[in-house]
């Protein structure tokens, strides 16, 4: 648990020292005016397929969980398309994405938290959907 805390309070700090915590610069990115943040995504990627690559060939196992590594795939279908539709509106109209979002709050940027705020309601919302939708599909029909 304290290497997360570390791994985030890295992350956060990055994305502040690099500007990409302010709103305005993501904006930017977003209508091709500044792409400044496609070389953070990068060296963030690069750095993440390093440690994909390398740490499997040091150990077996996880080093938080224990478990083997393995790779998760998910299907590509309709609710992907929808729920990443969705969130790129959303990461347009605030913005900033949520991860972003919470460093930002850490350089001042008290509006933010109108985004955060919409973001706990449309997942608190999503996840009633998903309950209900799981109680209809799963409810037996009666005999009467």
């Amino acid at each position: 648990m304290p290497l997360v805390l570390v791994g985030g309070l890295v992350f956060g700090f990055g994305l502040g020292f690099s500007h990409m915590a302010r709103p305005e610069v993501v904006i930017d990115f977003l209508t091709f005016e500044d792409f400044g943040l496609l070389f953070v995504m990068f060296g963030g990627s690069i750095v993440a397929g390093i440690a994909f690559w390398i740490l499997p060939k040091l150990s077996d196992s996880a080093p938080l969980t224990g478990k083997p590594y393995g790779r998760r795939l998910k299907s590509f279908d309709r609710n992907v398309l929808v729920g990443g539709s969705i969130f790129g509106v959303g990461w347009g109209l605030s913005g900033i994405c949520p991860g972003a979002a919470y460093a930002s709050l850490g350089v001042g940027n008290w509006p933010i938290l109108y985004a955060l705020g919409g973001m706990f309601l449309g997942a608190y919302a999503q996840g009633v959907w998903r309950s209900r939708q799981t109680e209809t599909t799963t409810a037996v029909p009666s005999d009467d």
